[in-house]
């Protein structure tokens, strides 16, 4: 009997953390007035780089790397193109195909991206939701990718992303983004 108990003391438990992570996410809509104003178009436009940081769920760096990117917009549409390099001396490709569908709300796709990425900017932040491939130490895992963007001045962003599998953050990125003059 107390091990029923215990289970159901556990399960509880799990449920209640879950809940309250849940509730405890921002909103883009907390960003409406905040300056200065991020315009994808405007800002990946031309080369950029980027340095990064990967984390695990208890804070621990585990992997660091850096990211020269080419992007271009005809229209509505833009292009983004990554290259990664990874600490480890892994390489990694990534092609963004952007949508500026207006109003702020985007969508992308990209190689290792499932389906289509949504996207939506209000004043200086983006928050991109989307799921993606992520391969770790030879397997592959589907993640769900909780992206944050926010525009510090014209030409620097602060990308932080929570990777989630199964409703719970494994690991966190965090990206400064800058535009090369």
């Amino acid at each position: 009997m107390t091990m029923i108990k215990q289970f159901t003391k556990y399960c509880l438990l799990l449920v209640s953390l879950l809940l309250l992570m849940s509730c405890s996410s921002a909103s883009i809509e907390d960003y409406d007035k905040t300056t200065p104003v991020l315009d994808l178009q405007t800002f990946f436009d031309g080369e950029l780089t980027a340095s990064g940081i990967v984390q695990d769920y208890s804070g621990t760096v585990t992997r660091k790397f850096t990211v020269t990117m080419e992007a271009s917009w005809q229209g509505n549409k833009g292009v983004i193109n990554e290259w990664f390099i990874y600490d480890d001396g892994e390489k990694q490709t990534r092609i963004w195909q952007i949508t500026d569908l207006g109003n702020g709300q985007y969508q992308g796709t990209a190689n290792d991206i499932l389906g289509i990425a949504e996207g939506e900017a209000r004043g200086s932040a983006l928050r991109w939701a989307y799921d993606m491939n992520l391969v770790v130490d030879d397997s592959e895992y589907e993640v769900h990718f909780d992206d944050w963007m926010f525009l510090v001045d014209e030409n620097t962003i602060i990308n932080k992303s929570d990777i989630i599998k199964f409703g719970i953050t494994v690991a966190e990125v965090t990206l400064v983004i800058q535009k090369v003059n």
